[in-house]
């Protein structure tokens, strides 16, 4: 008797993370001058420290450690967020009992939310944008459903071709991850956006996943980035029907370690997240919850952390303009820079040459209608300290003037 292997098929479907392609580009570069400081700047880590009333907050919440959690999250924690939200985008709070829910940061809940709404019929279709966050494809192939990749336009400020998505595919859509500031390139969703996603979404009966963990990272202090709620609340969606929204501290805050966010909207999906969550044990310790509701109440650690932000932009961006294909985006702490040839290539060499390490763009994109939006392009995460972007900038700028000779 032929013994069948008991692992889940779907897994086999899964490509290779962003950052193991990166160790094996990694593995064939030259060796730097041992001169040079090794400077990363691949990974989206932020580097600034954690706010002090965070850390505070933690060891005085210690007592939590003895208590098991509650899958719906602490009531404070969840009337903290519902206030922050509308703080920020300007609407009526959410109601903090069947419209917000607590998550162990944005990915776990993404990943989570995929594997409660999807049913895997044929033709069952995520859309999704391209460039994107890996988790969003992962999460549809787990779930049984096949990804339909949208292709971002560089003559529209790096925008999700939303419009260019065929009417049949829609047809069978029953989910739409969107990123807004978007994930590598920094660009905002626009009103408009939002109507014509929204007026597909009652045509055709699809939710929406906006991931807004970049939201709290943008360059222009007088206009914070739209969010998927509040231009639903602006276009009269006041129960944001088929949407919701995910955020994040890790970035906010400074405190990837701590993974903690929620996510926030139409009140049924919650509901139905909220059921698959008590099977998944995604809890938050009451130690992070009273940290989180620290971090959430606080906004002077985070007019800080994106004035750090802006001085690096403005300090490296002089250095890399003038030889790199590179502009400020909207938000995020990212640049999408292109690259004179194969992004694989430079980044392998410019690895090898100046000890810099950035992450290649056509390895968080796919081959879609004959191109990788993110072929010829390199994300660069200003996350380390000023000084150290400062030098890497310099190197990237030497070693792009050297292989433009």
């Amino acid at each position: 008797m032929v013994k069948i292997p008991f692992m889940n098929p779907r897994l086999q479907a899964l490509q290779p993370y962003p950052f193991e392609k990166l160790r094996a580009l990694i593995a064939s570069a030259g060796q730097a001058p041992s001169t040079l400081k090794p400077i990363n700047l691949s990974i989206g880590e932020p580097k600034h420290e954690a706010p002090q009333c965070v850390k505070d907050a933690i060891t005085g919440g210690l007592d939590g450690l003895s208590v098991y959690p509650a899958s719906k999250g602490e009531p404070r924690l969840r009337q903290a967020i519902a206030n922050w939200i509308s703080r920020r985008y300007q609407i009526p709070a959410p109601d903090a009992e069947t419209q917000v829910l607590p998550a162990l940061g944005s990915r776990e809940a993404l990943f989570a939310f995929a594997q409660t709404i999807l049913n895997p019929i044929e033709g069952a279709t995520v859309v999704c944008p391209n460039p994107f966050y890996q988790i969003y494809e992962g999460a549809a192939l787990l779930a049984g459903a096949k990804p339909y990749y949208v292709n971002s336009d560089p003559k529209q400020n790096f925008r999700t071709t939303w419009d260019a998505v065929p009417e049949d595919v829609w047809a069978k859509t029953q989910l739409v991850f969107v990123c807004s500031p978007g994930n590598p390139a920094g660009n905002v969703m626009t009103l408009a956006d939002w109507k014509y996603l929204f007026d597909l979404s009652d045509r055709f009966g699809f939710a929406i996943a906006s991931d807004e963990c970049y939201s709290e990272i943008y360059l222009d202090e007088t206009t914070p980035p739209l969010g998927g709620m509040q231009a639903a609340y602006q276009l009269g969606r006041h129960d944001y029907k088929n949407l919701i929204s995910f955020s994040s501290l890790s970035k906010r805050s400074n405190v990837p370690g701590m993974r903690s966010g929620f996510v926030a909207g139409d009140a049924s999906f919650i509901a139905k997240f909220l059921l698959y969550r008590t099977y998944h044990g995604s809890a938050m310790s009451p130690v992070v919850s009273a940290a989180s509701i620290a971090a959430w109440q606080d906004e002077d650690h985070v007019i800080d952390n994106r004035k750090q932000y802006r001085d690096k932009f403005d300090a490296v961006l002089p250095i890399l303009e003038p030889v790199l294909d590179v502009r400020r985006p909207d938000a995020s702490f990212y640049l999408w820079a292109g690259t004179p040839g194969s992004d694989t290539e430079f980044a392998r060499d410019l690895l090898g040459a100046t000890a810099v390490t950035v992450l290649p763009g056509s390895f968080v994109g796919r081959d879609n209608h004959g191109i990788n939006p993110g072929q010829n392009r390199i994300r660069i995460a200003l996350v380390a300290p000023i000084a150290e972007c400062i030098e890497a900038a310099q190197r990237i700028a030497d070693f792009a003037r050297q292989r433009n000779r």
